[in-house]
């Protein structure tokens, strides 16, 4: 194995591609496909290596195919919108390629994040003797690997995950989102839940807050949302009694959140103008800066990690376990922001697994069902460096300033 296709050349599809041809030992053959021909044009000329383009509709399974079998790819590493999901693991199917993407499938009709849709797709892997490979971002993702490898080296039981996402960035823009606008807003918008005692707990949107101290950052206030390595986590991961994820909101990022709702501009179903059906979402993404443009300016950290609590031989433990990433550092590497830098190293890292056989299997997996050990030894010379550090009640209590 050691031809892969990326589909979707936006900012964290470009980290992707770009990721690969700087590791031609492993992807000798790298191909780009995207709806716009041009983006693939600007990512290619980026790279440190020679790749090849094509223009694909990846919502045209029939037209994604024929790609496929003209690439003749060993995988497909799927960096396009989550509604091209499906249609993508169709045309894996037929055409008989392994499959990777970093977010679950949502419909676009309505903002649904769950497996539902994609785990049914298992058999169908299976008895093509293929592999598809679920959620290889950071979170969902490498937040997953954390929890398995804590859960095969630290724990003998994990009960309590909390996931914390904090950007302390500033890209000096008055509204902007770091990645797809589509997607960050209708996570935001939608309901939040965590689960406990074997139940789900809905909340409204943004309703519960607390004040995280997080690492090489500082305390940052922090939103209690749902968000879908919860589905997977809850399981795959044995004994645990309670999951939550915790993202951070800059003050004036609610502000303008607000004020697009109340106005109807995060609607997601169409509304008629001028005779013309017109959906507000994407209209407002049409407006917003590119997701890629924000690198240049981008200063501060990332600080992604997971707080676990559990037992090993008859005694509490509570561990943490994070990475940190600098805006700017990325920047100067391949000319993208952190956000899009920590969604697009691990995709190339899963990728790295399969095809030097670390991660094997038929069907569909999501990535905390795979060796996590090998993958986090990969990552950290990816230039995703990761800490392990075990903490005591009193520094739990310390990092979550207002317990919930």
């Amino acid at each position: 194995m050691d031809n892969v296709l990326i589909i979707g050349a936006g900012a964290a599809g470009s980290v992707v591609a770009k990721k690969c041809a700087m590791n031609r030992d492993v992807f000798k053959k790298i191909h780009l496909a995207s709806r716009r021909i041009e983006s693939c044009k600007k990512v290619k000329a980026e790279c440190v290596s020679p790749i090849d383009i094509s223009q694909v509709d990846a919502d045209n399974v029939a037209e994604t195919v024929e790609l496929l079998n003209k690439v003749k790819p060993d995988l497909v590493i799927n960096m396009a919108l989550p509604y091209q999901d499906l249609p993508i693991m169709d045309a894996c199917l037929e055409a008989g390629v392994n499959y990777m993407d970093t977010a679950n499938y949502e419909p676009r009709e309505e903002a649904k994040f769950t497996y539902k849709y994609q785990w049914p797709y298992h058999d169908k892997f299976k008895a093509k003797g293929l592999m598809a490979v679920l959620g290889c971002g950071f979170d969902p993702g490498v937040t997953n690997i954390f929890c398995s490898y804590a859960q095969e080296k630290l724990f003998d039981e994990i009960h309590t995950i909390d996931i914390i996402d904090c950007n302390a960035g500033s890209h000096g823009k008055a509204f902007a989102t770091n990645f797809n606008p589509e997607i960050n807003l209708r996570e935001v918008t939608q309901r939040g839940k965590y689960w406990k005692n074997g139940e789900w707990i809905e909340i409204d949107p943004l309703s519960i807050s607390t004040m995280i101290d997080y690492p090489e950052v500082g305390p940052v206030k922090s939103y209690l949302i749902y968000h879908e390595e919860e589905e997977s986590l809850v399981e795959n991961i044995k004994g645990l009694e309670q999951i939550r994820f915790w993202m951070t909101f800059s003050d004036n990022y609610i502000k303008h959140l607000e004020v697009l709702e109340n106005v109807g501009m995060t609607r997601i179903d169409p509304v008629m103008y001028k005779g013309n059906p017109v959906i507000p979402m994407e209209f407002l993404k049409s407006l917003l800066p590119e997701p890629s443009s924000l690198a240049e300016n981008y200063t501060g950290k990332t600080s992604i990690g997971v707080v676990l609590k559990g037992e090993k031989k008859g005694k509490k433990k509570r561990y943490m376990i994070w990475n940190v990433c600098d805006h700017a550092e990325t920047n100067k590497e391949v000319g993208a922001q952190a956000v899009s830098y920590t969604t697009g190293v691990p995709p190339v890292v899963g990728a790295i697994m399969m095809f030097r056989k670390e991660w094997k299997g038929k069907g569909v997996f999501n990535v905390e069902q795979l060796p996590p050990v090998p993958f986090l030894e990969e990552l950290g010379k990816q230039g995703l460096p990761w800490h392990v550090e075990e903490i005591e009640k009193s520094d739990q209590k310390k990092l979550f300033a207002v317990e919930t």
